[in-house]
């Protein structure tokens, strides 16, 4: 493979977060949020106020593991990539990361690390098309430019 042919490194800090899932995740909050706010409005006379604050509630908490699906990211700074997915975060050396690939047909990269372990980088995700591949390629990358040690020689 040429030089040319290499995908740019980008600028640090950068940030990759998916597409579609946040689009869908924020969109429907938004409508489950509103369908019970709209809900607690036009009950019956016979339901109380805690009935109409529950259900609110319930759209709130709706909300909330919508949110969950939609806040994964990776960010890669000087330091190393900082991998947030749905409930964890892990905070990464540059050292500790061997490589990062999504074979075809998976649903996000996975990170090979140095202790044998994988970790799931569900802030690229597939079904975002050319956007994911070209996000991959560009975290790859940053990866060769900052992980690799020179070869001796």
């Amino acid at each position: 493979m040429g030089e040319a042919a290499r995908p740019p490194v980008p600028d640090l800090p950068a940030t990759w977060r998916p597409r579609n899932i946040r689009v869908v995740g924020y969109g429907l909050a938004v409508v489950v949020l509103a369908t019970m706010a709209v809900l607690a409005v036009i009950l019956p006379p016979d339901w109380g106020v805690q009935d109409r604050v529950g259900l609110v509630g319930l759209g709130i908490v709706g909300v909330g593991a919508l949110h969950l699906l939609a806040r994964p990211r990776v960010e890669a700074t000087e330091r190393g990539l900082t991998v947030v997915n749905s409930i964890r975060t892990h905070v990464l050396d540059w050292a500790e990361i061997i490589d990062i690939r999504m074979p075809v047909g998976e649903p996000w990269p996975t990170i090979d690390l140095a202790d044998g372990s994988t970790l799931a980088a569900m802030g690229i995700q597939s079904n975002d098309g050319r956007m994911a591949g070209e996000n991959l390629a560009q975290l790859q990358a940053l990866l060769h430019q900052r992980g690799e040690a020179q070869e001796p020689g």
